[in-house]
């Protein structure tokens, strides 16, 4: 088999050269389409449910959430394990794939079986399945600096115009908002002016919800023009809420300023986000979509981050606190100049040594051409360019050379003993 193969290769040299030329044309195509990462993904294929219910213990989340769920994803084809985290008014479960399975076909079995676990649940109680990301998703963090602002002003602005603007990027799959306030009405109840009144803790809830949406009306024509009827009745203030009749006693209405007190506040937290001891600030985390290209998307962000910036009051920037490009820039020019040096090392030494160019030189070729095969195959494969893998390729070099010194060896061998054979005839 291989004297047949070495036999056509020597009868068409042409052909070789070209699909020799052909092959390393496309592995240097590979190379400028490879995606470009610090490290590896190793994280398993996992599809992970988040639900909330707050202000119930973890033990009551564990029996009435996490327990139904867990029980009811375990079924689904192609799992591995399921495991499950239950903590005060949150539920975490985890439902782990194989590793040959599509994560976007895992993702639509997953809904599917939600559909009929969210029955066995608490009423009003919806699970969410988390981003399309994986453990090694978290490219870039950021803050808003913006010295004086209110950090509620800071949180609002990162939750109603910078999430929105940078979830668009293509890549992105969640931006996760963190620190600062989330600001909110709360109503502070009275017990004893509840218990004065006769009322409940239901009806004052019921009472602002009735007040807080809007009704549609009917459409009708007067001079052949429409108009639209509708009511509106949002809350906007605190007075409004304030103003809420909950109950008539002898025609007099009991508001809820009579039984609560209403304030404009931060929603409640269980920690705070500091930035180098200097005080608390407001910020976002950019989560990459699974397989996609992290080098690209951290570069779309940064791109969309200076638009974004542009609609910021006077003053706040934003100021990137951790960058994966810097590592994976860093990474790849470390491990591309180490590929060359030992290109060059090994080019010298195998000419050094042989000391015959023509087969010092069909040596040498397989370098390059060997390198840049091997990227179709990584591209292939969906892995990515980043440290580990292009140090394995390091490595290989003295191996692809090893071949063609042998095969030139053995070559040069026979010729000299077939020389010698044919002088002493």
């Amino acid at each position: 088999m291989i004297e047949n193969l070495i036999s056509f290769s020597l009868r068409n040299r042409f052909l070789v050269l070209l699909v020799a030329a052909g092959l390393f044309a496309w592995g240097f195509r590979s190379v400028q389409t490879s995606k470009v990462d610090a490290i590896p993904d190793l994280s398993e294929n996992q599809v992970i449910v988040f639900t909330e219910w707050m202000g119930r213990s973890p033990q009551i989340i564990e029996d009435q959430i996490t327990y139904p769920l867990v029980t009811n994803l375990q079924g689904l084809p192609q799992v591995k394990y399921v495991r499950a985290n239950s903590m005060f008014g949150m539920s975490f479960v985890y439902i782990i794939f194989e590793d040959a399975t599509d994560i976007y076909w895992a993702r639509e079995r997953v809904l599917e079986r939600l559909n009929y676990a969210s029955r066995l649940l608490p009423q009003g109680i919806t699970p969410t399945l988390g981003p399309d990301g994986t453990g090694v998703g978290h490219v870039l963090w950021y803050t808003l600096d913006a010295p004086g602002m209110d950090l509620g002003e800071q949180r609002a602005i990162q939750d109603w115009y910078v999430k929105f603007a940078l979830q668009n990027v293509q890549g992105v799959s969640e931006i996760a908002s963190y620190g600062g306030f989330q600001k909110q009405y709360q109503v502070t109840l009275n017990p004893n002016r509840l218990n004065y009144y006769d009322l409940s803790v239901p009806e004052i809830i019921q009472a602002v919800r009735a007040n807080n949406n809007e009704a549609g009306g009917r459409k009708f024509e007067i001079n052949d023009i429409g108009y639209i009827i509708k009511t509106t009745g949002y809350l906007k203030s605190i007075e409004e809420i304030e103003n809420i009749p909950v109950k008539t006693i002898n025609t007099v209405p009991v508001k809820v300023k009579d039984v609560a007190t209403v304030q404009m506040t931060g929603e409640s937290r269980l920690g705070i986000f500091d930035y180098n001891g200097t005080g608390e600030v407001v910020g976002g985390i950019v989560v990459m979509r699974y397989g996609e290209n992290a080098d690209e998307v951290i570069t779309r962000v940064k791109k969309k981050m200076e638009e974004v910036g542009k609609g910021f009051p006077e003053g706040m920037e934003f100021n990137i606190v951790y960058d994966r490009s810097v590592l994976i820039e860093e990474s790849i020019s470390s491990i591309k100049t180490t590929l060359i040096e030992e290109m060059i090392v090994v080019s010298l030494v195998v000419i050094i040594f042989l000391f015959h160019w023509r087969s010092a030189v069909s040596i040498i070729i397989q370098i390059p051409i060997t390198i840049a095969a091997s990227f179709i195959f990584l591209n292939a494969f969906g892995i990515s360019s980043n440290i580990m893998s292009l140090t394995g390729i390091a490595l290989a070099i003295g191996v692809i050379v090893d071949n063609g010194i042998i095969m030139a060896e053995n070559s040069y061998k026979n010729l000299s003993h077939r020389f010698e054979e044919l002088n002493t005839k």
